[in-house]
């Protein structure tokens, strides 16, 4: 029996493994690989930047750390890459959406995502505007806005996650992954770690509400939801109504007060110290307080539970297509995969090697240029220590040097 369980455990296990599929892999291994399966869109009306291929200012391995960087400043870059090939809809299994960026320019205001398209696209066409079935990756502008975007094409509309995901800022690579599953749930992992998780209905507005408020439901006209009410038995004293201000009995008329040129002379104002302020009566519990009114829900009509929510239907390109202040960011390691082993393994190599070779490298720049900086500190305090000995020697010499002799009276004779 154990065997048999065994056997079986072995057989899906094989199974699973024969139907994990990598539907798209990017890692730009040259320029001429990029050019003949990548396409610039041509739409008119933007100015469009160009991308070199580049493994930044620090890498691990020059060439293993290749990507697409962008260029020029102030523009936008829309590129895609079609796979109709290996075109296939998520049905009944996992979609994975996997890819690193660097801002190594300390990137003030420019987007880091990626867009999935069906077959549709007309790439040299494509634009800001043309539907896409997901988008997702960093978009940064300024200090308020440092997001990771989820977005999902849903009927035609497009659909942003209810939650903020932060993203990273910093000048190295980072690596993020879209991860959904057939249950219709998702995480979202930056470098290997989850960062956000949970079911697409509730996270984003793929559908109406389950329940609504009931549009018969009113609150009755009797009902007390006042919790505390005025004691009727309490009332005002006799003495509470007083002015605030009373003439200050310490000011004196000057003494040159002119009446017929200055009128009446009146004390000025102080505050009342008996005045008490608005007299209300005092709060005691009300006897026929029900509580808040609840509104009463009643199921949605327009509600219809859609246990595809994470199924898209056709893809067959992806694309870049952001906007860039300041160009220098760096996209590689595009992986579109139903395997998690797969997206693992990828990321293993992003993470423990061109990540730990970019610190290292700066590690090494910012230690010689600590010590070239020591170097001018310490040849600059000796010039300054050389001048002012000189400039002590000059003032000892000047002293030792003895007096012009004056002629006598005598001498003079």
């Amino acid at each position: 029996m154990r065997t048999t369980i065994l056997s079986l455990i072995y057989t899906l296990s094989l199974a699973k493994i024969a139907t994990a599929t990598v539907y798209f892999k990017e890692n730009f291994p040259s320029e001429d690989e990029f050019n003949e399966r990548w396409v610039y869109s041509k739409h008119s009306g933007k100015e469009y930047g160009k991308f070199v291929l580049s493994p930044g200012k620090y890498y691990d391995d020059p060439k293993r750390d290749l990507g697409i960087k962008t260029s020029e400043d102030y523009r936008f870059y829309a590129i895609s890459s079609k796979f109709e090939d290996s075109k296939f809809d998520n049905l009944n299994k996992d979609l994975i959406l996997q890819f690193s960026i660097k801002h190594e320019q300390s990137i003030d205001c420019g987007g880091g995502y990626l867009k999935l398209f069906n077959c549709k696209l007309d790439q040299e066409q494509m634009h800001g505007d043309s539907e896409y079935s997901v988008m997702f990756g960093p978009d940064i502008c300024g200090p308020g806005t440092k997001k990771v975007h989820v977005i999902f094409n849903y009927k035609g509309k497009n659909l942003l996650i209810n939650k903020d995901i932060r993203c990273k800022d910093d000048e190295f690579t980072h690596v993020y992954r879209l991860h959904l599953k057939p249950d219709n749930t998702y995480k979202v992992l930056i470098d290997g770690e989850v960062v956000e998780k949970g079911e697409l209905e509730a996270d984003w507005d793929f559908l109406p509400a389950k329940k609504i408020k009931d549009p018969e439901a009113k609150k009755p006209d009797d009902w007390e939801d006042r919790e505390k009410i005025d004691d009727p038995d309490d009332k005002k004293p006799d003495d509470w109504d007083v002015p605030e201000l009373i003439p200050d009995p310490d000011a004196k008329k000057p003494e040159d007060w002119d009446e017929e040129m200055d009128g009446e002379w009146q004390p000025g104002k102080i505050s009342n110290p008996a005045y008490k302020g608005e007299w209300k009566p005092r709060q005691i519990d009300n006897p026929k307080y029900k509580g808040p009114w609840v509104h009463p829900e009643i199921d949605n009509p327009e509600y219809t539970p859609d246990d595809k929510l994470y199924h898209r239907d056709e893809i067959c390109a992806v694309g870049i297509d952001v906007w860039q202040v300041k160009a220098g960011s760096i996209f590689d390691n595009i992986l579109i995969t139903d395997d998690e082993k797969e997206a693992d393994s990828e990321a293993e190599v992003v993470l423990k090697k061109t990540m730990v070779g970019e610190k290292k490298m700066k590690e090494v720049e910012d230690a010689e240029k600590q010590k070239k900086q020591e170097a001018e500190a310490e040849a600059a305090a000796k010039e300054d220590e050389d001048a002012d000995s000189s400039d002590k020697s000059k003032d000892e010499d000047a002293e030792e040097q003895p007096a012009e002799e004056q002629p006598s009276p005598k001498d003079e004779l």
